[in-house]
């Protein structure tokens, strides 16, 4: 008599769970700024500097001391020129300084006037039509960026404005986490790569290799360094090995299909037979087959076969596992509450993700065929709505929105 299998863990469970097998990797690398876009910061990026160095104007116009501009149409003499990257002199009473956006404000100026507000009087003269308050269109030294400041802070994940901010106070390199070493294989005799085999040509039962596309594109856009083995056969000695070979050197191991209960399932005994399997089958929809463990002194992580149910998991599961080995601070998407512009009468047991879009009333449509096979939901929408366990949904009910975008980042 077979024993009773036991309960589908709840996903909250299973990610904290996994999480917590998760350390951050030992090790860092220096990197230029140009190349750490999606790198996970290892230190406190510091200013040395104020951002902006000194008080300069923000315009185009001419500096001038608010005591000699008290009433419109006052004319002031032009005794100097500071464009961007130039330096002035003190401004003296009675007179004002032509001055261009960026450049620094000369001592004794209090105000910029703008060109617009001014005109030309002769050769040397302008006549201010308006009359400026103290600090008008000034940009503080420091207003930007205090010296002393942590601009970027350990664990962050860059973004091309963060790398712009490092080069602002003149960082040309970061500190940065190590890329995690990732070997990728997908399991199925049934798998077939595009360009090996023409679709006229494909065997009953074959499908190409959906998968190992987007997995691989996945873990790049994490800032992985990934070695993509292939496809295995459905056979437990060609698992054995593929899962040997694949945790040396690597810190995890991914793969695609083969961990569901068939008798051609060999992912689950090949992991035991080489260490350990600590979590296996969650309750949510698409994607319940789902196995973690260690094979020697590597993670492994098997998703599901099915295209959606493996690209769901990775963004709910693998993506957060990776981050925390970089010892990025935030891990989980943000989501937000948005009204459902469609039913879904059907309550499953499971927490259930659906493939929706927003709509131009900021509304969300439903993709009509939710089956885990269906790839092309995942292109028809921006992203998922999280559904509680027993939960049916009703035209304009609130419903909880994850964007791709947040997931994809």
């Amino acid at each position: 008599m077979n024993a009773p299998r036991a309960p589908l863990k709840p996903l909250d469970e299973a990610l904290a769970d996994l999480l917590g097998h998760a350390a951050p990797l030992a090790g860092d690398d220096t990197v230029s700024v140009f190349e750490a876009d999606g790198r996970v910061l290892a230190e406190n990026a510091v200013s040395a500097l104020h951002v902006p160095p000194q008080d300069n104007s923000s315009m185009d116009g001419y500096a001038v001391r608010c005591a000699d501009a008290a009433r419109a149409g006052a004319v002031l003499r032009v005794t100097q020129r500071i464009p961007a990257g130039a330096s002035g002199h003190a401004l003296e009473p009675g007179t004002a300084a032509r001055i261009f956006t960026g450049a620094p404000l000369p001592p004794g100026a209090d105000a910029v006037v703008m060109q617009e507000d001014t005109e030309a009087v002769g050769e040397s003269q302008v006549r201010l039509l308006a009359v400026p308050p103290a600090g008008q269109w000034i940009r503080r030294a420091g207003e930007d960026v205090a010296q002393g400041t942590v601009v970027l802070s350990k664990g962050e994940r860059l973004t091309p404005a963060a790398l712009g901010l490092a080069a602002s106070i003149g960082l040309d390199s970061l500190r940065v986490s190590r890329r995690p070493r990732v070997a990728l294989f997908s399991t199925g005799d049934e798998l077939v790569m595009p360009g090996e085999v023409p679709p006229e040509a494909m065997k009953p039962g074959a499908i190409y290799n959906s998968n190992r596309f987007f997995l691989r594109a996945l873990l790049r856009r994490l800032g992985c360094e990934v070695t993509d083995l292939g496809i295995v056969p459905d056979d437990r000695a060609a698992t054995v090995e593929a899962l040997r070979g694949a945790a040396r050197g690597h810190d995890l191991i991914l793969t695609s299909g083969g961990v569901s209960v068939g008798e051609e399932d060999h992912i689950k005994p090949a992991v035991q037979s080489l260490g350990s399997l600590d979590l296996w089958q969650i309750a949510i929809k698409p994607g319940k087959p789902f196995a973690y463990g260690r094979v020697g002194t590597a993670h492994f992580i098997g998703l599901p076969g099915n295209p959606v149910s493996s690209f769901v998991t990775f963004l709910l599961l693998v993506r957060p596992f990776l981050l925390k080995l970089q010892g990025a601070r935030e891990l989980l998407p943000r989501s937000q509450a948005m009204p459902a512009h469609f039913s879904w009468p059907r309550a499953d047991k499971r927490r259930e993700f659906l493939r929706v879009r927003r709509n131009a009333e900021g509304e969300l449509e439903l993709f009509a065929n939710q089956s885990s096979g269906v790839l092309t939901s995942t292109v028809w929408g921006d992203g998922v709505v999280d559904n509680p366990p027993g939960q049916t949904i009703a035209p304009g009910d609130t419903v909880r929105f994850i964007a791709f975008a947040e997931l994809l980042a």
